[in-house]
């Protein structure tokens, strides 16, 4: 007879503390798949749930690296389950990148002439006061904003 898996996740000292608002962006994370798409350009229908992932690795970040409320292993424990984005989180540990809102505004291969997303340019050097970025929707990410 085989043996029966179980999927029982054993959670770190203080997944109490962070629970209820992990819940609660796993909730409009599920809303915002089950949209409707109509009337929606093709780019715009993924904005919601970038928004939402954003969210929650911030969360995480904040809550470990600023507040320094949680442990290293409920950190690690959170990236290791994808409750965040482990290399969201990596690249807002470098400087120029603390406010970047999803990876593919900063690969210069997702963009005309091999550069960076509009939303990474300061609002002082743009041309246009008021932009969106076509892949996340994000109004501007840079660090001197």
């Amino acid at each position: 007879m085989p043996k029966v898996k179980t999927n029982r996740v054993t959670y770190p000292e203080g997944w109490e503390l962070i629970e209820p608002t992990l819940r609660e962006l796993q909730a409009k994370m599920r809303e915002a798949e089950n949209e409707t798409h109509d009337g929606k350009r093709k780019c715009e229908t993924l904005w919601p749930i970038l928004k939402i992932v954003h969210q929650k690795s911030r969360y995480i970040f904040d809550i470990y690296h600023q507040r320094k409320e949680i442990s290293k292993e409920l950190y690690e424990f959170c990236l290791d389950q994808g409750y965040a984005d482990r290399n969201l989180i990596a690249k807002w540990k470098k400087p120029g990148y603390e406010r970047l809102c999803c990876l593919g505004c900063m690969q210069p291969r997702n963009h005309n002439f091999a550069t960076t997303c509009v939303c990474r340019v300061p609002k002082q050097l743009r041309e246009e006061k008021v932009i969106e970025c076509v892949h996340c929707g994000c109004r501007g990410c840079a660090s001197g904003d």
